[in-house]
């Protein structure tokens, strides 16, 4: 299915943003706020949080492995809401982040979604 220029350029946009997001997140895990992750009990964790927060970003801007991206920051986005509900926190941000990626990752493969 051939997708259109307007939806290539949202898609691209999106996917930007939210790799840009994902980065800063990862940095705030590696350097800024490390002490951020001792507080919900994953300081020991951080370093290998980060890096596959990297990863997964990387991926998901790549379009030859944006699928694998999707997937992968749909389970971390997951997790970030399963461990919102048990904080006491507030669902809608990672929800919405999960909403985005599924929404670019429409615009750039509607064909992921088809069932045979």
């Amino acid at each position: 299915m051939k997708i259109s220029k307007t939806s290539n350029i949202i898609s691209w946009v999106i996917a930007g943003l939210l790799t840009a997001l994902f980065l800063f997140s990862a940095s705030g895990k590696l350097f800024l706020h490390p002490e951020q992750m001792d507080q919900i009990k994953l300081g020991d964790w951080r370093i290998i949080i980060a890096l596959g927060e990297i990863t997964s970003a990387l991926l998901f801007l790549l379009p030859k492995t944006n699928k694998y991206g999707t997937l992968l920051l749909s389970s971390y986005m997951g997790g970030a809401i399963i461990l919102h509900m048990t904080g006491g926190m507030s669902i809608v941000m990672p929800t919405v982040v999960l909403l985005l990626i599924w929404g670019v990752a429409y615009l750039r493969n509607p064909e992921f979604f088809k069932i045979n």
